[in-house]
């Protein structure tokens, strides 16, 4: 039995935005709220969100939701100790997970329909590893088979989930999203992202 869990990456700082980016509004919801309710429109699953800087007041905009919340207390040390504290917190609620999901909460664009469509590639491709392709990269939203967890377990420091993506090219199928290029990192991110209408 398949049993995917999600993992929401929203513990940073903002420091070059100067303001929380996981509470900037964007569609009637905030950047976080958006990727929440994405997340859980795309099939009967826990969601993990992983806080770190401004956490008591990002909770608070979660109150409705049906969410599990960790405070990774290590968080300026870099995205490597969240994956890990989010990760620790979904196998401890739902200890029989098979496959994790990781998601950012600064790309605006993620579709419940991409999120299924990554679910469908697992199981259609056999492969262990699924990604978004954009640019000339690949990275998240990404589908972690459970064989790969001990390496998201013991990421540290600045290490994201890419460094896994890329150690591991054979195992790795990958679903065209050019949106995936865009994410909220400076206030003109933030503009554009409004001017498009989108």
């Amino acid at each position: 039995m398949e049993t995917t869990g999600i993992v929401i990456l929203a513990a940073g700082a903002s420091k070059r935005l100067g303001t929380p980016k996981q509470q900037l509004p964007f569609q009637h919801k905030s950047l976080l709220q958006n990727v929440v309710h994405t997340a859980q429109q795309s099939g009967p699953m826990p969601v993990v969100v992983v806080l770190g800087a401004f956490a008591t007041q990002i909770k608070q905009q979660l109150p409705a939701e049906k969410v599990h919340t960790v405070v990774n207390p290590h968080w300026p040390t870099g995205m490597g100790s969240s994956i890990k504290a989010g990760l620790q917190h979904l196998l401890q609620i739902q200890p029989n997970t098979t496959s994790a999901l990781l998601l950012l909460c600064d790309q605006p664009h993620i579709s419940t329909s991409l999120l299924q469509d990554i679910y469908a590639l697992k199981k259609s491709s056999g492969k262990g590893l699924i990604a978004a392709s954009y640019g000339d990269t690949i990275g998240t939203p990404a589908l972690f088979d459970k064989k790969f967890f001990p390496q998201l377990l013991s990421l540290s420091g600045q290490e994201g989930a890419k460094k896994i993506l890329l150690q591991h090219p054979g195992q790795v199928a990958t679903l065209h999203f050019p949106e995936g290029a865009i994410d909220i990192d400076t206030n003109s991110d933030y503009e554009a992202l409004l001017n498009t209408g989108q």
